[in-house]
C-alpha cells in the first residue's frame, strides 16, 4: 500500500533519528533532530542568509560533507547542522563529533535546495562561529609569514590563496578592505577548510595593515609585474625572515602607493607571450618559494 506524503515524511524523520543514534556511536550523546517543514522557519532563514553570502548574525555558513567535517574538527563553535533527506547518508561520517551542544535540524530536499546557492548540494550544512583573530595571532606559530590580499575580487581566488597559505606554512592571512570576503561560501569552498583554521583578519585598510606589519618587524615583499623597475626573482629575496607577501588585484595588480610602500618588488619569470599569472597562482608560487627556503634552513 502506498503511504500518503505525510506518512512518508514521518517515516523519514524516524529514520533520521535512528541514524544519529547508531549503536557504534552509543557513547556520543546527541540531540534529537528538529524537523523543519516551513520555508519561513527561522533556522532556514538563517541558513539561507549564511549560505548565500549575507549572514544576518555572527555565524557563517559551511556546506558539503568535507567542509562540515573540517568545521567539526576545527574546534570552532557549531550552532547547528542542517541535513536534508538526501544528506542523511552522510551523518555516519559526522556523528562521532556531534554533541548535544549542536542543534540538529532536518528538512526536505526541496527546502534544503531553497537555502543553498550550490547547483548540486550534498544535503548537509552548518552554522559556524568563525575564529576571532587579532593582529597578534597572525604572527604566532613560528617565524611570521603573512599573506596580504589587496583588492583580490574573486572569492575563489581568495579561498585558493588561503589554502596555499596554510599548505606552505604561512602563519596568517589578511583580506584588506576591498577584497572579497574570506568566509563567503565560494571562498570557503576554495579554501577547502583552510579558512576555518588559518588565522585571518579582514576589512582593514591596506596602508594600516602594512604599517602594523612594519612596526612588528616584518619585511614587506610585493608581487609585481614582470617588467616592473627594480623587481627581483623570488629566489633573490630572503623569505626565511619574518615577512609579508602582498598580492594584488587580478587585473590591475597592486596600487602604486602600495607597491612603493614595500621593501622589495618581486616578479615571477614567465615565458613569452604570457604576461601575467592568476593572482592565486602567483601567490602559490611565492608561498612555495618561502616554504622552500625555510625548509632548506631547517635541514641544515
Amino acid at each position: 500500500m502506498e503511504l500518503p506524503p505525510a506518512a512518508l515524511f514521518f517515516t523519514a524523520a524516524i529514520r533520521f533519528d535512528t541514524l544519529i543514534a547508531m549503536p557504534q556511536h552509543a557513547s556520543i550523546e546527541v540531540r534529537r533532530a528538529e524537523v523543519l517543514t516551513s520555508r519561513e522557519n527561522r533556522w532556514l532563514k538563517r541558513f539561507r542568509a549564511a549560505l548565500k553570502g549575507s549572514p544576518d548574525d555572527a555565524c557563517i555558513g559551511v556546506e558539503g560533507v568535507h567542509l562540515v567535517q573540517e568545521a567539526l574538527r576545527s574546534g570552532l563553535g557549531i550552532e547547528a547542522v542542517l541535513v536534508s533527506a538526501a544528506g542523511e547518508r552522510h551523518l555516519g561520517k559526522l556523528s562521532p563529533r556531534l554533541t548535544r551542544a549542536i542543534q540538529l535540524l532536518r528538512t526536505s530536499d526541496r527546502l534544503f535546495d531553497s537555502v543553498t546557492a550550490t547547483e548540486t548540494p550534498q544535503g548537509i550544512a552548518a552554522l559556524v562561529h568563525p575564529r576571532q583573530t587579532s593582529f597578534d595571532d597572525l604572527l604566532k606559530g613560528g617565524t611570521p609569514l603573512v599573506v596580504v590580499l589587496v583588492g583580490v575580487q574573486d572569492p575563489g581566488n581568495v579561498g585558493t590563496i588561503v589554502r596555499s597559505a596554510e599548505a606552505f606554512g604561512a602563519t596568517g592571512a589578511v583580506a584588506t578592505r576591498g577584497t572579497a570576503q574570506p568566509f563567503s561560501p565560494k571562498s570557503l569552498r576554495g579554501s577547502a577548510g583552510s579558512a576555518l583554521r588559518l588565522p585571518i583578519v579582514s576589512g582593514i585598510a591596506p596602508a594600516i595593515i602594512i604599517a602594523q606589519l612594519r612596526v612588528a618587524g616584518l619585511q614587506i615583499f610585493a608581487a609585481s609585474s614582470t617588467d616592473a623597475a627594480g623587481a627581483v626573482l623570488p629566489s633573490a629575496v630572503d623569505l626565511k625572515q619574518p615577512c609579508a607577501l602582498l598580492i594584488g588585484n587580478e587585473g590591475a595588480g597592486l596600487p602604486p602607493e602600495i607597491e612603493r610602500s614595500a621593501d622589495q618588488l618581486v616578479r615571477i619569470p614567465l615565458a613569452a607571450p604570457v604576461e601575467s599569472l592568476n593572482a592565486a597562482v602567483a601567490a602559490a608560487v611565492l608561498l612555495y618559494e618561502a616554504a622552500r627556503q625555510r625548509n632548506a634552513l631547517q635541514e641544515k
